[in-house]
């Protein structure tokens, strides 16, 4: 694997909490290759160590074991040069209320030791990127979400790191604000930088990524395209809703003989659904027959796996486990045995931390 293709390059990354018999492991061996210049989503259930990769990644958690690099740099032995190449942004927006958009860019720009003048210019040049510009010296407290969220990102971006780290940038938002956030991701992808995301929406990584790592018990269990994964679990499936319980064995027939396997029937909603390979085939000729059979159909059509039946099938439906058995019990040990802050979300921190 060559390292100058890839931003990030993780193997066998470690980190355990707890003493003795209560040893919890966050991370677990867990593997990662991000190439440069695309987005690679981070899922898993709560506590499966999706925040704890990321945080171990951006330098602000110390690895037990493994190694990685960021930006062509070791994060345990070249921290610093690493934390000059990233960009953090948590979960909520670490942006001050009654300062304006463009005074906060500025002021972010200041503990990044940025000179006045150029931290000015770079404001404006964010603001317009980020497509901020008539808000730009209005008080945030005034901001939509998705405006803060997006002068959040702006200023993760004063010193265009290489890499930018987004743990569920779009937690809270509605539908619009989160548009707005994914037109400023693609935005920046286009512009070089590498994004490495964490997010609990699948449509979200299923819009953004260009790969995606599935992790569980702080182990990466599935890694490709959101298309290859899906195709993983099962292939494209014609369905057909009949209009009467007694139309369900003329569709499971149709179904069957043109997908040539037993179709599923659900009685309560008059579904019929099957395998098929060739998907506009097999749509016209179980529609042609059905309708000359008489079948009245309520409606029909193709349908792929989505990614919450992909990351259902592959962590087991795991999804709704407490976190205290995973990331958020962990944190707190470490904090309390003196290590590293880990403030999970507190992007605030993560942008100073990365101006050191």
């Amino acid at each position: 694997m060559n390292p100058s293709e890839h931003a990030v390059l993780a193997e066998d990354l470690q980190k355990r909490y707890g003493r003795r018999n209560n040893v919890k492991h966050a991370l677990d061996g867990f593997d990662l290759a991000v190439p440069t210049g695309t987005v690679h989503g981070l899922l898993g259930p709560n506590g499966a160590g999706k925040t704890t990769a990321v945080r171990v990644l951006a330098t602000l958690l110390r690895p037990d074991g493994g190694r990685a690099t960021v930006g062509g740099y070791d994060i345990a032995t070249q921290p610093r040069l690493v934390r000059r190449q990233i960009g953090f942004t948590g979960q909520y927006a670490a942006v001050d209320e009654i300062l304006t958009g463009r005074q906060n860019l500025e002021m972010f720009g200041k503990l990044f030791h940025v000179d006045r003048r150029t931290a000015r210019a770079r404001a404006t040049e964010l603001l317009e990127q980020f497509e901020l510009v008539d808000a730009g010296d209005k008080q945030v407290r005034g901001y939509s979400g998705g405006m803060r969220r997006r002068l959040d990102l702006a200023s993760s971006m004063i010193l265009a790191p290489r890499v930018l780290f987004l743990d569920e940038p779009t937690t809270g938002l509605d539908p619009r604000s989160r548009s707005e956030v994914w037109s400023s991701v693609r935005s920046l992808v286009q512009s070089g930088t590498t994004v490495i995301l964490t997010t609990q929406y699948l449509d979200e990584a299923d819009q953004l990524a260009d790969r995606i790592a599935v992790i569980d018990s702080g182990r990466k269990i599935a890694d490709d395209t959101p298309d290859a994964l899906k195709r993983a679990i099962g292939g494209d499936q014609i369905e057909v809703v009949v209009s009467r319980a007694e139309d369900l064995p003329a569709a499971e027939r149709v179904i069957a003989r043109v997908s040539g396997a037993e179709p599923e029937s659900d009685i309560e909603t008059l579904r019929v659904s099957g395998p098929v390979s060739d998907r506009v085939a097999a749509l016209t000729e179980v529609a042609r027959t059905l309708q000359e059979d008489g079948t009245e159909v309520v409606d029909i059509g193709l349908r792929r796996p989505t990614l919450d039946e992909v990351f259902l099938r592959l962590t087991g439906n795991r999804a709704g486990r407490e976190a205290a058995d995973g990331e958020a019990s962990t944190i707190r040990g470490e904090r309390d045995r003196g290590g590293p802050s880990e403030q999970s979300g507190d992007s605030g921190e993560s942008k100073e931390a990365a101006a050191v």
